[in-house]
């Protein structure tokens, strides 16, 4: 057991010896014909993307709008005496002129009033006739003459009181229109404020819609419009009336649209989208898919310079539409960054391949 203790452990002090023999040994010289240089490291490759050229086009900026169509007035028209309906010559649908009569009451006493004026007129112009030659003779004072013109006044005024009585037995349209209801028959009594008919005018025909405070400012006056309502008519027209006043709980300010309507076939209370050109800008149209955010939470594209360094243009999108966006904001031409664009940052110098053709160098636009 002793002498197989020895003999490991001579076994491993040789090991030792050995071991630190070629560790304390000095290093060998060079070879001749090895270099010992160290090579600097290949630069760095470049990000590849793909990119397009774009250029600006003038672009008329559209306001879209959802409003309906109203009449332009809506008249409750009432009878302004009492009486029975002899007679109504108009029914609904019918057009009417201003002065046409809707419902006809009965004339009853007021024609031998107005009979009976007429005569108590009469007399008071002789009186005040005669109370003028009177006082031409100097038979008549001041006072009397006064008198006698006082009650010629008050026959004149109690003639044209009665004609108007008689008068308003006919209860007329007040307006060009159409008669949308009637609201009594033939046989009614008709008391002071009863309706008679409601008459609507549609020529012209108006559009009310509402449009926000952000974008009332674009809208003015005479601006022309077009609009499609929910029945697909297509219709042109101006504006109107833009309100001073918003409304207290949207916000929003009313918008009015006149449209010619002559021939009444457009009804009123359709719903119906308007676009408003308001003006006219210089626009790119991207495909929304192009759109990036910098650090700063700022929507916009990037772009190369004519270096091939990357570059970021915030822009602001003026419209949407199936064929793209259309923004504002980048220069007249550019050359936006298609494929590879969430890959690289501002002030990076990329490789770019533009589309459909080879590799654009540096200083290629």
């Amino acid at each position: 057991m002793k002498k197989n203790l020895i003999t490991a452990v001579l076994i491993a002090a040789a090991i030792v010896l050995w071991l630190a023999s070629g560790l304390l040994r000095e290093s060998p010289p060079a070879h001749e014909g090895i270099s010992t240089t160290v090579l600097p490291p290949s630069a760095e490759s470049l990000v590849r993307v793909r990119a397009r050229d774009f250029q600006a086009q003038q672009r008329t900026l559209t306001q879209i709008l959802r409003g309906r169509t109203e009449s332009k007035r809506t008249a409750l028209v009432s009878a302004e005496v009492s009486g029975r309906v002899v007679a109504r010559p108009a029914e609904r649908g019918d057009r009417v002129k201003a002065g046409d009569v809707l419902c006809e009451l009965a004339v009853d006493e007021r024609e031998a009033i107005l009979a009976e004026t007429v005569a108590d007129l009469e007399r008071a112009r002789l009186e005040d006739r005669g109370a003028r030659q009177l006082n031409e003779r100097e038979l008549l004072s001041e006072i009397g003459i006064a008198r006698a013109k006082a009650e010629l006044s008050a026959a004149q005024a109690r003639v044209e009181r009665e004609q108007l009585n008689v008068a308003r037995t006919r209860i007329k349209a007040p307006f060009d229109g159409i008669v949308e209801t009637m609201h009594i028959e033939v046989g009614d009594l008709a008391a002071i404020g009863t309706a008679c008919a409601t008459v609507l005018d549609l020529d012209p025909l108006l559009i009310t819609a509402n449009v926000s405070e952000r974008s009332v400012g674009a809208i003015s006056v005479g601006d022309y419009v077009t609009a499609r309502t929910i029945t697909n008519e297509a219709l042109e027209g101006t504006v109107s009336f833009v309100g001073k006043q918003s409304d207290a709980a949207t916000r929003t300010y009313p918008v009015e649209v006149t449209i010619p309507n002559a021939d009444y076939h457009l009804r009123a209370g359709l719903t119906t989208t308007i676009s408003i050109n308001t003006e006219t800008v210089l626009a790119h149209r991207v495909s929304p898919s192009l759109f990036t955010l910098d650090d700063n939470g700022t929507i916009g594209l990037r772009a190369v310079n004519r270096n091939n360094v990357v570059v970021f243009h915030p822009v602001r999108i003026v419209e949407d539409s199936p064929a793209g966006a259309w923004v504002t904001g980048l220069p007249g031409a550019v050359r936006l960054i298609t494929v590879g664009h969430e890959f690289v940052a501002a002030g990076q110098r990329v490789e770019v391949g533009l589309d459909g053709m080879a590799p654009a160098t540096a200083g290629a636009l």
